[in-house]
């Protein structure tokens, strides 16, 4: 089965990456508009590099659409003409529904939609797909897996929760590592070297982040347990309650959710 990539930026050749540990490179093509780039890539892995967009969508079985939503438009009326029935199309674009695109390739049917997110370029990422699998073969359901294992964990989820896939995982990332900066810059007001301050609080939150998953308690639960009695880490949590924490993480999610409803 060959895969073609359409675009080739940062999440395109993060997939790349995760598939070429898994299949040979001449079962993968791409095309990108940055010629250069596209002859570096290909010197690089081995994977035919492709000029045109329209010549990935005829060789490819799985198309893979990894270019920027605002261009979607623009590539899906380049390679409808030469679409085939028993290809599929594999779309990373956030709030554009699996109708909206069936619509715009004329009636074709087997899409996949999927949001991977960035630690999918350290193979840590997590993805949500959702599409009508009746539409595929067993093979191919576990080539569109394929893809998307091989950079971290996969989630199959209904298309209805596929914006809160991007609340939750795709846009969180940024959310993080804000997170991050900001632990870190307190720090760095108490006198620690800004440099010292972000190894630790990325360790920080790479431990809590480990210990959720592999413990299988609720985070309150965990919380709880660093927060002794009259401690300093009560008092940082309360103060937070105080500042509206929360409440300010909740409006950036329902920011991030009506601006995908917005790109239907």
């Amino acid at each position: 089965m060959i895969t073609g990539f359409i675009g080739m930026g940062n999440m395109g050749f993060a997939l790349m990456k995760g598939l070429l540990k898994q299949k040979e490179p001449q079962t993968l093509l791409f095309s990108c508009k940055r010629r250069e780039h596209g002859h570096a890539v290909s010197e690089k892995t081995g994977v035919p590099f492709l000029e045109e967009n329209v010549e990935v969508a005829k060789r490819a079985d799985l198309i893979l659409l990894a270019v920027k939503p605002i261009v979607y438009r623009e590539v899906l009326q380049e390679i409808v003409p030469v679409i085939r029935e028993n290809q599929m199309v594999v779309s990373l674009a956030p709030g554009i529904t699996i109708s909206d695109l069936s619509e715009q390739l004329k009636g074709f049917r087997r899409i996949v939609r999927a949001m991977p997110n960035t630690p999918a370029m350290i193979s840590e990422g997590a993805t949500g797909i959702a599409c009508d699998w009746q539409l595929f073969t067993a093979e191919e359901r576990e080539e569109v897996n394929r893809l998307f294992s091989g950079v971290g964990r996969v989630f199959q989820v209904e298309e209805r929760l596929m914006n809160a896939v991007t609340v939750v995982s795709g846009s969180s990332p940024a959310l993080v590592y804000e997170l991050i900066d900001t632990l870190a810059d307190a720090a760095l007001r108490y006198g620690m070297k800004k440099s010292d301050a972000l190894q630790m609080a990325a360790q920080a939150v790479l431990g809590s982040a480990r210990m959720v998953l592999e413990s299988g308690e609720h985070p309150a639960v965990l919380r709880d347990r660093v927060c002794s009695p009259g401690g300093t880490t009560i008092e940082e949590m309360a103060a937070l309650a105080e500042s509206g924490f929360r409440a300010s993480v909740l409006k950036g999610a329902e920011a991030c959710y009506q601006a995908c409803k917005g790109k239907a």
